[in-house]
């Protein structure tokens, strides 16, 4: 037995080695106490440094000063907020080194009065040795130890040792971090991982900035959580940069958003943009989106053949008899005439060179050119017509308004892409589908809409919307619309200050270009679409980006659409990619159902070796009662798990799932919603439905792969004996093909006799 372990179980050595810890964090925190006050002071003194009682009108000199005072009060104040962010385990590592130093390490850098650090920040360089050090490459290390603490109170410590060979005398305290977090009972919240980052995860999150970096891994790999600790670290590193453009993270549900919104304030940052698919386009709709379309339709409204159906219903008449219009002025007395075969010439010579609502006022110069072409001359000397006379003339008739309103008037992407609820109109921009998936389409556009006139758009729709918006251009705003912009009279005192502006919401401007995300993190990236990749695009042309994901888990059906749509947006950028190897989510013996699963739709697929094991096989059982065993089975999981439960389900079972949720702890969620998320336990309802639902057989596996790897510690799966086909409608019956037996009889293989 060694100097380094002859102590580690000795009551009185950990309760020795907690309290110098804690003395430290105590030091730590008095002097963020007087960092916080000094920052305050700061604050207060920008906002006492210029006052100005004017009522009426601001001097130019007057308004430099309040612009200075609005700087020096930014910048105090928003050092105030690091300093004043929850942090969860401000201080949560120390490293012994070789040479006697020690680095305590934490959320955010903290200085003394001599500018000696007191905690590292760590995301700096100083930080790398604690999450790369290895045994075999110990860089230094002698120990590496975690803190755990509560709020200011350290709980306590867990010490790995990295350097045997070492002669200092240090004591190593309980069994290593990374179990002792990974077996922690889950809530409804993300955590971050930054006192337990392990050396490949650390390398992606340390990759440079430029380009494209792909992280890859399977279910519990913990992509999720490394590519915001990414985030975290690239705002560190790259600071003005980033935060002068701005860092986007989209991924898939609102729900999934709720669950990873504490991360990185947890980390020292909130100076990101967090939105879901479905929010993605708010920078221009003033509306979002957290409804799923049956999957078949997703998957068509997700296809690149949606571009050509978009660009076809912009440049589609909104009339339904186009064909028999006429633009019909009388100038003079002379008839002028502009045919249905003309007006349709000039609009494509017009679509072809503007967007439509950019192209209202060319079409009108057009027309105006095309009828004084058709004044006789005669006409033009009798009575001396001068150009700007006709133009006058003609624009002043209800004909050409009429004409002009029905045939260009302005339009919305919303009011555009309603047009396909009218099953002629989506004949006519489809002529080369099929039926069914026409009929698939035209019923899935929402047909009412609220007392605000928005109707309920589903995920996949506010990508078509988003595209609609970019074939549309901007809506012109109504006359006399703009407020003014200075103040006239009143009881005003000064001009808006920049923290007020700052704090008020955003303001939604079709006008404002997108592209203006220095970094744009999408998570899930496997589930993205070829529509939504276009949609996403549009946010970052010239951003770096960070995608996360796992083909594994992809339900798209065309998985060559959707690498056409990456190709286009990273175009010949840097790339990296970073694989991470290790499941740290599931214990082995739910791994081992999943994985048996999947490979039979993808023998290829890449799987994580997980870490550890529970000793308690999950539970899998047909039944000729479903519910009555999911609620058997919850109950036996409140038992068995202190954390959350989750009820996985088809979307089409998830009103008689909420019924069963009956306790805080089990939260519903359907398969697709469940997607990076985890939980203590879970219970997975009728696997065959799950599969059906997805609309071909390969995705639905997928779906259900990523259902059965939810749990860190339990999982149950309940299916039905006999698919009752009263139960399920036509398009939702089993998948029935060569391939089916393969992945059913893997699933049922664990069922106990």
């Amino acid at each position: 037995m060694t100097a380094h372990d002859s102590s580690s179980t000795d009551p009185r050595v950990v309760e020795s080695e907690i309290a110098k810890e804690q003395a430290h964090v105590d030091r730590v925190r008095a002097q963020l106490e007087i960092d916080e006050n000094k920052a305050r002071m700061l604050a207060k003194a920008g906002q006492d440094m210029y006052r100005s009682d004017r009522t009426s009108w601001v001097r130019e000199e007057d308004g430099t000063a309040m612009f200075e005072r609005d700087a020096f009060s930014y910048n105090a104040a928003k050092r105030l907020a690091v300093l004043d962010a929850e942090h969860e385990g401000l201080v949560f590592g120390r490293l012994d080194l070789t040479d006697d130093e020690v680095r305590h390490i934490g959320r955010i850098g903290v200085r003394n009065a001599d500018y000696e650090p007191l905690v590292i920040d760590w995301r700096a360089r100083a930080a790398e040795p604690f999450y790369r050090a290895t045994p075999s490459d110990p860089m230094g290390v002698v120990r590496r130890r975690i803190l755990r603490c509560r709020d200011d109170k350290v709980l306590g410590i867990e010490d790995d040792l990295l350097d045997s060979t070492s002669q200092a005398n240090l004591p190593i305290i309980g069994e290593g971090a990374l179990m002792a977090a990974l077996s922690r009972a889950r809530d409804t919240r993300m955590h971050s991982i930054v006192s337990t980052i392990q050396a490949e995860q650390d390398e992606a999150i340390r990759a440079p900035y430029q380009g494209v970096t792909t992280i890859m891994g399977g279910p519990g790999t913990g992509k999720t959580v490394v590519a915001l600790h990414r985030a975290a670290f690239l705002l560190y590193s790259h600071r003005t940069r980033l935060e002068n453009g701005g860092v986007l993270v989209i991924g898939p549900s609102s729900v999934f958003m709720s669950y990873i919104e504490r991360v990185l304030p947890s980390l020292g940052e909130d100076s990101v943009t967090l939105r879901s698919v479905g929010q993605v386009p708010s920078d221009i709709l003033p509306f979002s989106s957290d409804r799923l379309d049956e999957p078949r339709t997703a998957n068509i409204k997700g296809s690149l053949e949606m571009v050509g159906v978009l660009t076809r219903l912009v440049n589609l008449p909104m009339p339904a008899d186009s064909d028999s219009l006429q633009l019909r002025v009388t100038v003079k007395g002379e008839v002028l005439t502009l045919d249905a075969s003309t007006l349709a010439i000039t609009r494509q010579r017009i679509l072809k060179r503007n967007r439509y609502n950019d192209g209202r006022e060319a079409v009108e110069v057009s027309l105006r050119d095309q009828l004084w072409a058709r004044v006789p001359a005669d006409v033009l000397a009798a009575h001396d017509l001068t150009r700007d006379d006709f133009d006058e003339l003609v624009s002043s008739q209800a004909s050409w308004r009429m004409l002009l309103n029905a045939w260009w008037p302005t339009l919305s992407a919303p009011d555009v892409l309603a047009r396909l609820a009218d099953p002629a109109v989506a004949e006519a921009v489809t002529p080369d589908w099929d039926e069914e998936s026409r009929q698939l389409l035209v019923s899935s556009i929402p047909t009412e809409a609220d007392r605000r006139g928005r109707r309920n758009w589903s995920i996949a729709d506010m990508a078509l919307l988003d595209e609609l918006a970019a074939l549309l251009g901007p809506v012109p705003p109504e006359p006399d619309a703009d407020a003014p912009v200075f103040i006239e009279g009143g009881d005003a005192e000064e001009l808006v200050t920049l923290s007020d502006r700052l704090h008020d919401a955003r303001q939604i401007d079709q006008n404002e270009p997108r592209d203006t995300f220095a970094h744009v993190l999408v998570d899930e990236a496997q589930d993205i679409s070829p529509m939504q990749w276009r949609m996403i695009g549009r946010r970052g042309r010239q951003a770096s980006w960070t995608i996360v994901g796992d083909p594994a888990q992809s339900a798209f059906p065309h998985p060559d659409q959707t690498r056409a749509a990456l190709d286009e947006l990273v175009g010949n950028s840097p790339s990296r990619t970073f694989t991470l190897t290790k499941n740290y989510r599931s214990p082995a013996e739910v791994f081992n159902l999943a994985a048996d699963v999947v490979v039979s739709v993808q023998p290829d697929a890449d799987l994580p070796q997980p870490v550890r094991s529970v000793g308690v096989n999950p539970t899998v059982v047909r039944t000729d009662d479903l519910w009555a065993q999911v609620r058997s089975q919850l109950d036996e999981m409140l038992k068995s798990v202190d954390g959350t439960i989750g009820l996985v389900c088809p979307a089409g079972l998830v009103e008689q799932a909420r019924e069963c949720a009956d306790d805080p702890r089990i939260i519903t969620v359907t398969t697709m919603q469940a997607k990076g998320l985890e939980y203590d336990g879970a219970v997975v309802v009728d696997p065959e439905r799950i599969v059906a639902e997805t609309g071909n057989l390969a995705g639905g596996v997928r779906v259900l792969y990523v259902a059965l790897t939810r749990p860190t510690q339990r999982l149950a799966v309940v299916g039905l004996r006999k698919q009752n086909s009263s139960q399920l409608s036509e398009e939702t019956q089993p998948v029935r093909d060569a391939g089916a037996p393969a992945w059913s009889e893997a699933l049922w293989s664990h069922e106990a006799c």
